[in-house]
């Protein structure tokens, strides 16, 4: 008992302080061409932001600002606009943000839209301050960037990733796990072209209340140990059902993110194995912590090396600690609809 107590303190104040940062939000520019090699800029930073240090989009040589950067706070939020006139346009040039001292820890969503209608989006990490816009859309550029972001989307969607990890515990063989997973990518791809094309349509808000409270099933049902239960039973049936909803808080992203205008199959398609891929390489990354950890986990609990015992002898308290942070997340989410 005493090893359950100190792996889930251990696992909650992991998965707490990931869960946190995934909260913070990131700054946000965005750029769009309004004539002829001009752009307008919008660009918001979170309000803990200091005022003395918050940070400008940066241009290639020849773009010239035809007016001061003008700054308004909004809410939680600092707002900045400017106009740039670049001769030679953005087309594969290098476009960025910078600090003024260090960047405090914030990512940063990149847009630029073209008057043509294409939309490059580009993810930057807080160690990264400028990034290479593409040259033109093409199917295989397509392709690349939203495989990208697919992975990086599910890798930063902490609640998607704790249900892939209960998708784990409940499937117990790799042929299970297979296709109880392919269930669950089947069904959000549906929902996400869906309503990424607008055919269906519901608020985010309950979308993500529903997604927590997908997590927080799957904890009561591993935590209860019932091979006769609904998940243990069904697990397909179970990811495939709650994996509609999910692909609902996927589109809600990629709607923020944008679509590009002559390749919007290929993104769809892509980004939806980007974020197959990242489930993949999550699933791989438990596995191999546990096959590396298990020697010390034999010693620590006396028992022989059997991998069955000990992945069974963390079931229950990953649960527990799963189904606590889904829970918070349930309740925030749903007091958050006033």
């Amino acid at each position: 008992m005493k090893f359950v107590a100190r792996f889930s303190l251990l696992l909650l104040l992991v998965v707490a302080s990931v869960s946190s940062a995934h909260d913070a939000r990131p700054n946000y520019v965005q750029v769009t061409e309004t004539t002829p090699n001009t752009y307008s800029v919008m660009w918001k930073v979170p309000a803990s932001v200091p005022g003395a240090v918050l940070p400008y989009p940066i241009f290639p040589e020849g773009c010239v600002a035809e007016r001061r950067a003008a700054w308004r706070e909004a809410g939680a939020e600092y707002m900045g606009q400017q106009v740039f006139a670049c001769d030679a346009g953005l087309s594969g040039r290098k476009v960025g943000i910078r600090f003024p001292d260090i960047n405090p820890s914030l990512s940063t969503l990149y847009k630029v839209r073209f008057a043509n209608g294409e939309e490059h989006v580009k993810i930057l990490k807080p160690g990264q301050d400028d990034w290479t816009v593409p040259a033109a859309e093409n199917r295989f550029g397509v392709a690349k960037e939203y495989t990208l972001l697919g992975i990086e989307h599910i890798w930063a969607g902490i609640d998607h990733l704790l249900f892939v990890a209960c998708l784990l515990f409940v499937a117990q063989t790799p042929r299970r796990l297979l296709i109880t997973i392919t269930g669950f990518t089947v069904a959000h791809s549906i929902t996400l072209a869906l309503s990424t094309l607008d055919v269906v349509r519901i608020a985010t808000p309950p979308v993500e209340a529903v997604i927590a409270l997908s997590v927080v099933f799957l904890a009561w049902e591993i935590a209860k140990q019932d091979d006769a239960s609904l998940a243990y039973r069904f697990p397909v049936a179970v990811s495939a059902s709650f994996g509609l909803l999910h692909g609902f808080g996927f589109a809600a992203v990629l709607r923020d993110i944008g679509m590009p205008q002559t390749e919007l199959p290929t993104a769809l398609l892509f980004f939806n194995v980007g974020v197959e891929v990242g489930q993949i390489l999550f699933v791989l990354a438990l596995l191999v912590a546990f096959f590396a950890l298990r020697p010390g986990l034999a010693r620590l609990l006396k028992t022989p090396s059997d991998p069955v015992t000990h992945w069974e002898s963390l079931t229950v308290p990953a649960s527990y600690v799963i189904g606590s942070i889904a829970t918070y997340w349930m309740i925030d989410r749903i007091t958050g609809f006033w």
